[in-house]
């Protein structure tokens, strides 16, 4: 009898600790509590900084006219080559530390803290002086963010436009591993020359409404181990693999033990 009252204790044991494991690994756990109107919608336009790259070209009805505000197309030699067998690029203006850029015929243009809708309308008023219906179109060239600790792949990714969410970036890195802790991912960001830090809780639901939804160029995600991560920390390679089959012969024998009580129950 006793052996029959143990058996459903530790099963629902068992459950419980799957439950408590599931509830650390699963994102948005709150969703069905979301109102439907949960806020206003986030400005994610990223400002232009210091040492940005832009690339800015200008067309109109008349190429000629245009043509002056236009940088050259340039080949490069790779290293270690003899001859250009790369691609023409358009040059690109560097944003400098006081936020300016050097534009053809217009001179020195502060730039920094705008986002590029507002550049592209600036540098479009200033040209309809010397060109009649000008189309600006700009592009912040090195926009990249990193995603570092525990994901699947961490590293640097560059982002092909303006609009990258926190999943996003998440996503590019293959995902959080499980051992990544999902109610503590720190983003780190560079504000003028001072650090800004947020941290998101991505099992809630709040996290997509966070300011810092949306990231910025140059932003950093690290997603910090979890307890079982930093406990295995803590022993050497050997160690691990000892644990580890340990882990295995007390399974296997858990099993075998399984299968004799319920023997021995029949």
């Amino acid at each position: 009898m006793k052996i029959k009252t143990l058996i459903p204790a530790f099963s629902l044991l068992l459950l419980m600790s799957c439950k408590t494991t599931t509830n650390n690994i699963t994102y948005f756990q709150d969703l069905d509590n979301l109102a439907a109107n949960s806020g206003d919608s986030i400005n994610y336009a990223p400002k232009i900084v210091p040492d940005d790259e832009l690339s800015i070209s200008v067309s109109g009805v008349d190429p000629n006219a245009v043509a002056v505000f236009n940088m050259p197309l340039s080949s490069y030699l790779t290293p270690g080559e003899t001859s250009v067998n790369i691609t023409p690029a358009l040059h690109t203006y560097l944003v400098d530390s006081q936020g300016n850029i050097d534009f053809p015929v217009l001179g020195k243009i502060s730039v920094g803290g705008m986002t590029r809708s507002e550049l592209t309308d600036l540098i479009t008023k200033k040209l309809t002086t010397y060109v009649k219906d000008p189309i600006v179109t700009i592009q912040i060239r090195n926009f990249k963010v990193s995603v570092l600790g525990e994901v699947t792949k961490p590293g640097t990714v560059s982002v092909p436009n303006e609009r990258l969410s926190v999943l996003d970036a998440i996503g590019m890195a293959g995902d959080l591993t499980i051992y990544g802790n999902r109610k503590n991912v720190l983003l780190i960001r560079d504000n003028g020359g001072k650090k800004e830090y947020h941290r998101f809780d991505l099992t809630s639901i709040e996290s997509l409404n966070s300011p810092y939804y949306y990231l910025q160029q140059n932003d950093v995600l690290y997603v910090e181990p979890n307890k079982a991560r930093k406990g295995n920390a803590k022993y050497s390679q050997s160690q691990q693999f000892n644990i580890s089959l340990a882990s295995t012969v007390i399974s296997a024998i858990s099993v075998l033990a399984s299968l004799a009580i319920a023997l021995l129950v029949k």
